[in-house]
Order: C-alpha cells, then structure tokens, then sequence
C-alpha cells in the first residue's frame, strides 16, 4: 500500500502560513531565516527540517552567515508544521 500524502502547514508568528506538499515526507518543523542586508532590503530563507533539534541548528548557521554575506540583522523563525488532508491557502 502506497504512503498517504498529506499537506504539512506552518504559521508563523508574524501570520504567514506556508504549505508544503503534497508530501511523505515525516518534516516536522519549518524554518525562515529573514535577513537585513546592509542596503537595508531583506532576503528570506526557509526549509523544514525532520527534528526540532535539527531546525535549532539553524541558529548557528544563520549566525555564521551573517558574518560571512555582511548581513546587519537577521529573525529566525521556527515553528512545527500541521499536517493536513489538504492544503491552505499561503498568506
């Protein structure tokens, strides 16, 4: 028997909500890096991770990178993702 694939759904604290799949994937967590460049525009990374261990890991490598592309700032967000039937509407 085939796997289910479900929709896995994150909302961030600010409101946004992204939606991954379909997917069989076990992800569990989904992280957004939003970094202040120093023109003062902003770049966004994500992904989603299997751990929630995995996802904190994120904060060294943000940090790193920082450094290294000269960033001013930078947020990062992680949250757990939902998984659905269906998938949501991304705001």
């Amino acid at each position: 028997m085939a796997k289910k694939r479900t929709y896995l759904t994150a909302t961030l604290p600010d409101g946004y909500v992204k939606t991954i799949g379909p997917t069989t994937s076990g992800f569990t967590h989904y992280w957004r890096i939003v970094a202040t460049l120093e023109n003062g525009k902003s770049e966004v990374f994500w992904g989603h991770t299997k751990s929630l261990a995995e996802a904190k890991r994120k904060t060294a490598a943000a940090g790193e990178a920082s450094k290294m592309r000269g960033w001013r700032g930078f947020a990062l967000d992680i949250v757990e993702v939902v998984a659905t039937d269906r998938g949501v509407a991304e705001g």
